[in-house]
C-alpha cells in the first residue's frame, strides 16, 4: 500500500492542479491575468465562485455542470481537464517515482494540456506556455536528460549536464528550422500561410523536453492524426478545405503525450538502436 501512496498523492494533486490549468486555458484565451483576480469566477455572470463550488470533479457533478448563481452551462472541458491531469500525474508518478523526472514530465504534460485546449477552442498557442515551456524544458535538461541517443557523444562525457542541455537545445532547433523553411516556401508558392508560428514554438518546446527522436515521433504522430481527423471533419461538416484552419497544435500535443510515454518510438522512426 505504501508503495503506491506517492501515486495517489500525485493523482490528488493532479486534480487540484487541473483546476488551475482550467483557469490558464480560459484566461489566456481572453487576454486576462492568470493570477488576478485570484478567485475563479463564472464567465457568464462574473460572480466569484465559492470554495465549496470549486472542488475538482465533485463540485461539477453536484452542480450538474451549471453555475450556482446564473445556472449557465459550465463546459465539460473543466471536468475533462481535471480528470486527465489527475490520471497523467498518477501514471507519471508510478513510472518515475518521487524524482525530478516525475516533476519534469508532470510539468510537460500540464503544458500540453493547456496548449491542446487553447488551440482547440481559440486557435491560440500563447507564448507564455510555448516559449516559457522551451525555457522550462532546457532548465530540466540540466537534471534529467532528454530521451534518445542520436546526439549522444557530441560533447565530452565528462560534462554530462552540458551534453544534456546541448541535446535539448539542438532538438528544439532540428524540429523547428526545417519547418520554418517549408512554411516560408509554402507561403511563397501558395500565397497563404501553411503553418503558424505558434506551432513552430510548440515544436521547439516539444524538442526541448523530448529530444530529437521522440520529438520527431511526436511530429509524425501529430501530423498523421491531424490529417486524418481534419479530412474526416471537413467531409462530415462539408467545409471548404482551403479556408478551414486545422488546430494542428492540438494534434502535436497528442503526439507529444504519446511519445512521452513511448520514447522508444522515436528511435524506431529513425532506425536508431
Amino acid at each position: 500500500m505504501l508503495t503506491v501512496l506517492p501515486q495517489w498523492i500525485a493523482g490528488v494533486f493532479g486534480l487540484l492542479f487541473g483546476s488551475f490549468l482550467n483557469v490558464c486555458i480560459y484566461r489566456s484565451q481572453h487576454d486576462l491575468s492568470i493570477v488576478n483576480p485570484p478567485r475563479s469566477f463564472c464567465p457568464m455572470c462574473k460572480q466569484t465562485i465559492a470554495w465549496y463550488d470549486n472542488v475538482p470533479v465533485v463540485s461539477y457533478l453536484l452542480l450538474r455542470g451549471r453555475c450556482r448563481h446564473c445556472r449557465s452551462h459550465i463546459p465539460a472541458r473543466y471536468l475533462v481537464v481535471e480528470v486527465i491531469t489527475a490520471l497523467l500525474f498518477f501514471v507519471i508518478a508510478g513510472k518515475y517515482g518521487v524524482t525530478i523526472a516525475s516533476l519534469k514530465w508532470c510539468m510537460f504534460a500540464s503544458l500540453l494540456i493547456v496548449l491542446f485546449w487553447t488551440d482547440m477552442e481559440g486557435r491560440l498557442l500563447p507564448d507564455e506556455f510555448t516559449l516559457g515551456g522551451v525555457l522550462l524544458g532546457l532548465a530540466f535538461a540540466a537534471f534529467v536528460p532528454p530521451p534518445g541517443e542520436l546526439l549522444n557523444g557530441l560533447i565530452a562525457a565528462s560534462m554530462p549536464r552540458v551534453e544534456w542541455l546541448f541535446e535539448a537545445a539542438a532538438a528544439a532547433l532540428i524540429l523547428t528550422v526545417p519547418l520554418l523553411l517549408l512554411g516560408w516556401l509554402y507561403e511563397k508558392v501558395r500565397g497563404r500561410s501553411g503553418l503558424g508560428l505558434g506551432d513552430i514554438k510548440l515544436l521547439a518546446m516539444i524538442g526541448a523536453f523530448l529530444g530529437v527522436e521522440a520529438g520527431l515521433a511526436a511530429l509524425l504522430i501529430g501530423s498523421l492524426a491531424g490529417s486524418i481527423a481534419g479530412l474526416v471533419y471537413i467531409r462530415v461538416r462539408r467545409l471548404d478545405a482551403h479556408s478551414y484552419w486545422l488546430p494542428f497544435g492540438s494534434f502535436l500535443c497528442i503526439g507529444a503525450l504519446i511519445s512521452m510515454f513511448r520514447t522508444g518510438w522515436g528511435a524506431l522512426v529513425l532506425g536508431v538502436r
